[in-house]
């Protein structure tokens, strides 16, 4: 069985360094709120190249804490309107419910995956306080577009990043000041959201996840926040919640962020294959992007049937993965939202396969999911 995403051989790749950091952690006695914390969010806020990064429990988690510190520091009321998109693992649209806030869904681009910038302008009302761009996949939104509508309208930009990790914004804007290679995913925006999801591109072996920010005051906030609102030992100034990445999570993800540039490069290796070697008709692919704006998180294909190729490919040997099979608007979460007319977002809804696709892949087994696809009718 060639697996959607083999975690087992993805940490054994990691061999005794990952090994190590967990031996030293339990070793230690110490297990919230220690050194390994502090250790990973000043390396990952210099990875990211940011100033100031939060460690806490998980990715929807993240974007909560950075809205609820938003409400706190500008005012804004229950109601209040986050544009998002439809095309996304629905905790986009849950941190904006859980705060108070409105999710309003906006479609995708029918080509890739990520929000439609030239459709979020006809969606912004009085109301709305803050857009959420998604790099979903791995792939980077048009960030260049999305903060110049925001600085338009005096709105707040949270990257939902919890698939883009180590993904890279090439700005063609004279606005933005990038360096030569570009922004990475998380320093786009006035803050962003990480999930460290086990199978995340850098990913945990439990949950986590991390805030990232320039902005020391949302920083400080966030902090508070995600520790029961505490500004110091039993002082509680805000109404907060629990949720704190801990020193067992941050050790594994410090041995792994050393190696996430060499996975990411192998994950677009393993990309470009797929786009120059699959060739059948009924199948259509992503633009092959081989630069690292794209860190294929996941490599969507589209075709009219994905449930039999799905099975199809599952009778030889290979699993794979349908994101996201019902968009945020047909969720009967969201049942207010059921009568929007959304047919992109239904589009990729309906016709999205996930192909296997992680660093410890061989070329044999690539090679295996591109034949079956070429060589059977669907």
């Amino acid at each position: 069985m060639i697996k959607y995403n083999d975690l087992k051989r993805v940490n054994a790749s990691f061999g005794e360094d990952l090994r190590a950091a967990v031996s030293r952690v339990t070793q230690s006695g110490w297990y919230l709120k220690g050194h390994e914390v502090e250790k990973f969010e000043k390396e990952f806020s210099a990875y990211t190249g940011v100033t100031y990064c939060v460690g806490v429990g998980n990715g929807l988690d993240a974007l909560t804490a950075v809205l609820t510190a938003w409400k706190l520091m500008y005012g804004w009321n229950d109601g209040d309107e986050v544009i998002v998109p439809d095309n996304t693992f629905i905790a986009t649209a849950l941190a904006v419910s859980r705060t108070g806030l409105k999710p309003v869904l906006c479609e995708p681009h029918l080509e890739v995956p990520t929000i439609d910038e030239t459709q979020i302008e006809r969606l912004i009302t009085p109301l709305t306080r803050a857009i959420i761009p998604v790099h979903l996949y791995g792939l980077m939104c048009n960030m260049d577009a999305i903060n110049k509508i925001a600085r338009k309208h005096k709105l707040k930009v949270l990257e939902d990043a919890c698939q883009a990790h180590g993904a890279v914004y090439n700005s063609n804007s004279e606005l933005q000041l990038s360096t030569l290679f570009g922004k990475r995913a998380g320093n786009n925006g006035n803050a962003a959201a990480f999930s460290f999801y086990p199978a995340k591109n850098l990913g945990c072996m439990g949950d986590g996840g991390a805030v990232t920010t320039n902005d020391k005051e949302l920083a400080t906030l966030v902090r508070s926040i995600t520790n029961y609102g505490q500004t110091e030992k039993y002082v509680h100034d805000y109404m907060g919640f629990n949720s704190r990445l801990d020193e067992l999570q941050a050790a594994v993800l410090s041995v792994k962020l050393q190696r996430l540039d060499k996975d990411n490069t192998r994950r677009i290796e393993l990309a470009h294959y797929y786009s120059t070697h699959i060739c059948h008709p009924a199948v259509e692919l992503l633009p092959d992007i081989t630069d690292n704006s794209h860190v294929y998180h996941v490599y969507a294909i589209k075709c009219k049937n994905p449930n039999y190729l799905r099975q199809l490919l599952l009778e030889n040997g290979i699993e794979t993965l349908i994101h996201y099979p019902i968009p945020i608007h047909r969720q009967k979460a969201y049942i207010d939202e059921a009568s929007l007319h959304l047919p992109v977002s239904d589009h990729w809804a309906d016709d999205e396969l996930s192909l296997p696709l992680y660093p410890q892949m061989t070329d044999e087994e690539i090679q295996k999911v591109v034949d079956c696809i070429n060589q059977n009718i669907f």
